[in-house]
């Protein structure tokens, strides 16, 4: 029973990964397209990770990127709490520091994002400052 249950957890797991990997990579043609440049992906702290770091118009746009396969847990811009909020603030700085870009406007945006059934791209949205840059953190 344990061995079947932590399987179906690795799937799982290994399905929302993929998941993850197919929004991310949606959401960075999308910034593209859009005319902003990728400046990293995946940019880790000990803070945590921030899914893309952008550049439009000299203005630093870390992203976050919430997809979902489905809408049992709800919309994808919906999973995004307090205490992850406060997380992406702490890497948003942490990633400024590490850059020297402390002097440069900045912004905090989320791309929600939901798969169709067949695989394709039911929504994609664009939420701008979705999140406080607070320097009190």
């Amino acid at each position: 029973m344990a061995a079947a249950l932590a399987k179906s957890r690795g799937i799982s797991q290994l399905n929302h990964n993929r998941t993850a990997a197919w929004g991310e990579g949606v959401a960075r043609k999308a910034l593209e397209d859009r005319g902003y440049r990728i400046r990293h992906a995946n940019w880790h702290a000990r803070w945590g990770e921030l899914d893309l770091v952008a550049e439009e118009n000299g203005v630093i746009v870390m992203v976050e990127v919430k997809t979902r396969a489905n809408l049992r847990f709800g919309l994808p811009e919906e999973s995004l709490t307090a205490a992850k909020k406060r997380r992406l603030q702490r890497t948003a700085w942490a990633y400024l520091e590490a850059e020297g870009l402390l002097d440069r406007d900045w912004r905090i945006d989320v791309i929600a994002i939901e798969r169709a059934a067949d695989g394709s791209l039911a929504r994609l949205e664009h939420l701008i400052s979705a999140v406080d840059a607070d320097p009190t953190l």
